[in-house]
């Protein structure tokens, strides 16, 4: 990595701290609820109890209602009828179904991306990538996971398609949790990072088709890996 690399990455780490010190509360009990959701501490199913999340937290009943809001909004969280706010559960068949279409979206938008990109917007990427990395390398999952998702989202993003955008966003919310399982299996955490490699290379070349085949294989392979885990996380411990 060259020493601008690592300024730079120093100076993306000044700036995410700075944004987040300076955000609303209920964006941050939205942050916390989310990886809470994604890390597995609320599974599946599980029923929201607001005065028990406020005591956890730390926080009072309003900024907790409009995170429960975003989340929603975002598919993590699901309103019923009589039980209130429970996590969202999605079946294997939705969650592979989810994952195909999610995939074919990112293949549309790196195909896209690369038609559009400037010589900082790859930039950015490297830089997210080798934090990434470096997550790894330490063994930080959540960190690692979030800094997988901007990248993918990034990429969307530089799509310029807005309507690709809203509803790859509108479908991310419901697999989030999925995509950061597919990477608990230590061979798969290794492959992504490969794969992750591949794209970057793509991303340098502007190869639009290869950025396109190398994020449709990532999604399968991920889909694979998720539907692995939440079999294995389903079955019953008697069997």
């Amino acid at each position: 990595m060259t020493e601008n690399s690592w300024q730079r990455m120093e100076t993306a780490d000044e700036e995410a701290t700075e944004r987040r010190s300076r955000r609303p509360l209920h964006e941050a009990a939205a942050e916390r609820l989310r990886d809470m959701i994604v890390e597995g501490d609320l599974a599946p199913g599980e029923r929201i109890t607001e005065q028990s999340l406020c005591d956890r937290m730390g926080l009072s009943r309003t900024p907790l209602r409009e995170a429960i809001k975003t989340l929603t909004s975002e598919g993590l969280i699901v309103l019923q009828p009589n039980r209130g706010a429970t996590v969202a559960s999605l079946s294997l068949d939705d969650i592979e179904d989810t994952f195909r279409v999610i995939g074919a979206l990112e293949a549309l938008a790196g195909e896209l991306a690369c038609a559009n990109l400037r010589n900082d917007d790859v930039a950015e990427i490297r830089v997210l990538h080798y934090q990434m990395a470096l997550h790894r390398a330490r063994g930080q999952r959540l960190e690692y996971f979030n800094l997988n998702q901007r990248i993918h989202d990034r990429i969307v993003e530089l799509s310029g398609n807005a309507v690709l955008l809203e509803i790859h966003k509108r479908l991310g919310g419901r697999i989030r949790r999925h995509r950061f399982a597919a990477n608990l299996a230590p061979e798969r955490w290794d492959q992504a990072i490969r794969e992750h490699e591949e794209m970057l290379e793509a991303l340098d070349e502007r190869d639009g088709k290869k950025l396109a085949e190398v994020l449709r294989r990532h999604l399968d392979n991920k889909r694979a890996a998720a539907e692995n885990a939440t079999a294995t996380e389903r079955q019953d411990p008697a069997d």
